[in-house]
């Protein structure tokens, strides 16, 4: 990100995340606050609130459309965030060469999400989490889950500790097996923002090391099954996954890596 970009970021305050209340709205309205272009010409949308989720926590960015009364319509490819701020990058259609083109600074615009890439991440996400638990549905609770990748091409979540040769393609079947019958049975998925106490009681009773105790962490929750701290997107509920399949589980220097797709 260029220092054009960065020093907006540390001067304003953080992007109010509109999905965080409402993981399922696709649209909304905000105020614009600041119009980019970084060295490379790069184009910046920065608005006070915003629906789109910004690339992180294995999850790909959204993609849509950020539109003004008049006509102006800045199509989003990409969103980061960098101190609290969602960078909305793009490109005004029909645009001239000057940055400002097609919005303005104070201007309410309207933010529209391309509804079925966020539903394919969204469920690409809960799958993610739906193995976690399954993972210890199927007597493997003592792993401990790391690195998650919900991205379409390729997704996997890994996990500290190694099933034996001899059983990975048993443990990859009742992994399999499990994840969809909790999807055929469903369950609500809901989020939380909690103090930090209320979050780890939901959590089973402990977050990981790196939330701050001072913090009010994001809580995901599938059913009755305890929860886990989370910032993505997912379903309204398991049934909407839909179908997983285990493509590979793979044993490497002490993880395992377990690899799946969801039915597009």
């Amino acid at each position: 990100m260029g220092t054009e970009a960065a020093a907006p970021a540390r001067a304003m305050g953080p992007t109010k995340l509109a999905y965080f209340d409402d993981m399922w709205a696709l649209s909304s309205t905000a105020t614009v606050v600041s119009l980019l272009q970084e060295e490379g010409g790069r184009r910046a949308v920065l608005v006070d609130s915003t629906v789109f989720y910004p690339q992180g926590g294995g999850q790909p960015a959204d993609t849509g459309v950020i539109s003004a009364g008049g006509g102006a319509r800045f199509i989003v490819d990409d969103v980061r965030m960098k101190d609290g701020v969602v960078f909305h990058y793009g490109r005004f259609e029909d645009a001239g060469d000057g940055c400002n083109s097609g919005f303005s600074e104070g201007q309410s615009v309207s933010l529209e999400v391309d509804a079925e890439r966020r539903n394919l991440n969204s469920r690409l996400h809960s799958a993610g989490h739906l193995i976690d638990i399954c993972m210890s549905n199927i007597g493997l609770s003592h792993f401990d889950p790391g690195k998650g990748h919900h991205f379409p091409d390729g997704p996997f979540v890994e996990y500290k500790g190694v099933i034996p040769p001899d059983q990975l393609q048993d443990k990859k079947n009742e992994l399999e097996k499990e994840a969809n019958e909790l999807i055929t049975k469903g369950a609500k998925v809901l989020a939380y923002i909690l103090p930090y106490e209320e979050a780890a009681q939901l959590c089973g009773g402990a977050l990981p090391s790196y939330i701050s105790k001072d913090s009010t962490p994001r809580i995901v929750k599938f059913g009755d099954y305890p929860g886990g701290p989370c910032g993505g997107t997912h379903v309204a509920d398991i049934s909407i996954i839909n179908n997983i399949k285990v493509t590979n589980i793979r044993v490497k220097k002490g993880l395992t890596k377990v690899s799946y797709s969801v039915s597009l």
